[in-house]
């Protein structure tokens, strides 16, 4: 079912971009249903996960950081939050709460009152089916501006406990040896910064803007 998701998914994509190759005069920013892949700025690993559950904590499904930069499982989509609104190719904005959701396997990035396996943080998990979960799944981008810019590092808070998605550079073994442990921690620092990397834009006029790879 997964690999059917990342095919339907990317057909889609595809299609928008040959049905209309053109920009919009503004094309700087992330927006809502954007597809991307999301750097750490200090360890330079991107953000990934796949069906490898927890050995401990929550058991739910494993989140990671990777050297990979062309690694499928690190695409994640940008979505609204349950109680909010974002319009298909809107600006995100900056301190706007958001959904972040893996496409492989439809799980949203999630944080909760378990300690991370390896530093003794707060865990970070994906979580629900088919991009549904619940109100631990929300974040908030925290940026300079008025708009989340793609250029930008941005921290992502999490709404309900308040800790920022990190990581410090802890490494598993076996099953997935030497991907990075992601966390939260209570404290902004700079090992709390992201940028997005490679993806596909989508813009108002429903026109995906390409940017590097996918």
């Amino acid at each position: 079912m997964g690999q059917l998701r990342v095919i339907s998914v990317l057909l889609d994509f595809i299609l928008l971009f040959v049905m209309c190759a053109c920009r919009d005069v503004d094309s700087s920013y992330v927006t809502c249903g954007s597809l991307v892949k999301l750097m750490n700025t200090r360890h330079s690993v991107r953000l990934h996960s796949h069906d490898v559950k927890y050995g401990s904590g929550s058991g739910q499904q494993s989140v990671t950081g990777v050297d990979s930069a062309d690694d499928a499982n690190s695409y994640w989509r940008i979505r609204e939050n349950p109680n909010g609104l974002c319009l298909r190719g809107e600006p995100i904005r900056c301190n706007q709460a958001i959904r972040i959701t893996h496409l492989k396997t439809g799980r949203n990035l999630h944080s909760h009152h378990f300690s991370s396996p390896l530093s003794n943080n707060q865990e970070v998990s994906a979580f629900g089916e088919n991009g549904q979960g619940d109100d631990l799944d929300v974040w908030a981008v925290q940026c300079s501006g008025i708009f989340w810019e793609r250029d930008d590092a941005v921290r992502f808070k999490h709404v309900g406990t308040e800790v920022f998605l990190s990581i410090t550079g802890e490494q598993y073994g076996h099953p997935i040896r030497g991907q990075r442990e992601v966390h939260g921690m209570s404290l902004p620092n700079h090992h709390n910064y992201w940028k997005v990397m490679e993806g596909v834009f989508i813009q108002p006029s429903n026109d995906p803007v390409h940017h590097d790879e996918l």
